[in-house]
Formats: C-alpha cells, structure tokens, sequence
C-alpha cells in the first residue's frame, strides 16, 4: 500500500528544487560576467577620445567572431561614436603583429561644456565573456591633456 503523501512530498521537491533549477541557465551567463572596471579620461572639450578598442583575437591569438560593445549608460553632456576598422596589434601586446578587426568607442563632448561625464559600456569578447566598463570623464577646455588618468598609454581618435 502506497503512502497518501507520496504525490504531496513529490510536488514539495519539484515546488523546491523549481527556482534552482530555473536558474540553471541564468547561473551559467552569471559566470561569463566579469567584474565592472572603472577607467578616468580627461579629454579636451568638443574633442574625440577613443575609450575602447577591442580585438577579435581569442586567447590562442586566432581570429574570432567580431567583438560587442554596448553603451548601457550613455553620457548626458556628449556623445559616443562607434567604429570597426582593421588594426596590427602592438608589439608589446599578448598577440604581437597580427592584423586583426576592431570594435572602437569614442566619446565627444558637446562643444563647449567642460565639467564630468561618464559612459558605461558593456563588451562581449570573442569568448563570449561579459565585461562592464564605466568611464569617468573630465572635460576639460581647450587646452586641456588628454589621456586615462589611470597610468594607461594615451589614445588618439585613429583606429
């Protein structure tokens, strides 16, 4: 004889076990995310300062599908413009002298506004993994530096 609170026990475990295992999918894209990484430029006002270049170069240094970028957090006092092109990596790059495509992003502020901007944009490299890049802005005038405030090399507005 089979016990009445065999079906109710069944249903408990599958009521239970439902958001894990509904997860399941959400849980794998929650591994391919990367921690957010915060960067400072400093850029002269109404001029382009290319914030983002990415390869389409996997780990082995072989060609891959095209990298994503995505503005998730435009910026209010500027605009961001979106290039692909084709660049030779430096030498001192992990992927020395390989000619590969690029995804570019630069920001230009409206003319004339100095003052703070920022711009987050998320990429998709050719692995599949999920960055997030928030760039803090200074615009300055005229005269100002341009350049990350993070000990980075300075970019120019070419690919």
């Amino acid at each position: 004889m089979t016990s009445p609170f065999r079906p109710i026990l069944a249903l408990a475990v599958l009521m239970a076990a439902g958001p894990v295992l509904a997860a399941g999918p959400a849980l794998a894209q929650v591994i391919l995310v990367q921690a957010a990484k915060v960067r400072e430029h400093t850029v002269a006002s109404g001029k382009q300062v290319r914030l983002v270049m990415v390869p389409n170069l996997k780990k082995d240094c072989s060609l891959g599908p095209q990298p994503e970028l995505k503005v998730t957090g435009a910026p209010k006092n500027g605009a961001t413009i979106q290039r692909a092109g084709k660049v030779k990596t430096p030498a001192t790059y992990r992927c020395p002298n390989v000619e590969a495509n690029v995804q570019a992003l630069f920001y230009e502020s409206k003319a004339g506004f100095t003052g703070t901007d920022e711009v987050t944009v998320e990429i998709k490299g050719t692995d599949g993994t999920v960055s997030t890049q928030t760039i803090k802005l200074t615009v300055g005038g005229a005269g100002t530096k341009e350049g990350p405030k993070d000990g980075a090399k300075k970019e120019t507005t070419d690919l």
